[in-house]
């Protein structure tokens, strides 16, 4: 039976990936990034995050993904996490499209596919998934995180339809 936890041998070879690719930046952009902190707190259907907060960078895996698909993981989630360290630190996070040509080439650098997604079967895995919630605008329906919905509620977030560009109302089913 799977316990979809990683060794401590794993998680080194995370570390250590990780640092690779921030070497190999270094060397052929030269940059000189530091180490990044990495931590294995990712939830959800994500394998992967780079995280700007309050001016410290560090990178999440969701621990539960990586033991089920770890070389995988080791090669494409921890080479696109630290493609976008590197874009952050060589343009900002504002000036350029999370999954632009900046970042792949960072990707192309590292000899690794620059794919947005990846494209594991996770069904089977004990994943938290969010509920959904129903909201409208002028051409179709969409379907909203908790974590979206929640922030369209407290006025913290506007979200807008990337087809007619009008903002996103909530389908309330209160009658």
């Amino acid at each position: 039976m799977h316990t979809f936890n990683l060794n401590p041998r794993q998680i080194q070879q995370v570390h250590d990936k990780t640092d690779y690719y921030i070497q190999l930046a270094n060397k052929k952009l030269s940059l000189q990034l530091s180490s990044i902190d990495v931590k294995f707190d990712l939830k959800g259907r994500t394998s992967g995050m780079f995280v700007v907060k309050h001016n410290e960078v560090f990178i999440r895996y969701n621990e539960v993904i990586f033991s089920r698909y770890f070389e995988d993981s080791l090669e494409n989630t921890v080479a696109h996490e630290v493609a976008h360290y590197v874009v952050h630190s060589m343009h900002g996070i504002r000036k350029v499209k999370p999954h632009g040509h900046e970042w792949k080439r960072v990707m192309n650098l590292f000899e690794v596919k620059p794919e947005v997604t990846s494209k594991y079967d996770v069904s089977a895995l004990p994943l938290h998934r969010q509920k959904q919630h129903d909201y409208s605008c002028a051409c179709m329906t969409h379907q909203l995180s908790s974590t979206r919905h929640n922030k369209v509620q407290t006025n913290k977030a506007v979200y807008k339809c990337r087809k007619c560009q009008q903002s996103l109302h909530w389908i309330s089913l209160s009658l």
